[in-house]
């Protein structure tokens, strides 16, 4: 479905999360730099997750990110300490959740 489609109606919804506190910080910043909110720029992620890279079915997506986003991403990262990639999630370990 393409802009040329029209409004897509939709129905947002509160959503309770937690997140690595370094991350949110990256993605906030990187929300602020879009001129957009957490929200939207949450939504843009996911969606273009669900899109794979032709050939590349089940092993990579889209990215919504251009080179200025992709270099702000990057600066973000180094002034909020966030020192890992999308690998390092299976090493996270929530000492807060631990205790639950």
């Amino acid at each position: 479905m393409g802009e040329a489609d029209g409004p897509v109606r939709i129905e947002r919804v509160q959503l309770g999360v937690r997140m690595e506190k370094r991350l949110v910080k990256v993605l906030k910043g990187l929300a602020e730099f879009e001129g957009v909110t957490l929200g939207q720029l949450l939504e843009k992620i996911v969606l273009h997750s669900f899109e794979p890279a032709a050939g590349h079915e089940g092993e990579l997506a889209a990215s919504p990110h251009g080179k200025r986003a992709l270099a702000a991403i990057t600066d973000l990262k180094r002034v909020y300490g966030m020192d890992y990639d999308m690998h390092g999630f299976r090493r996270f370990d929530d000492q807060e959740s631990a205790r639950d």
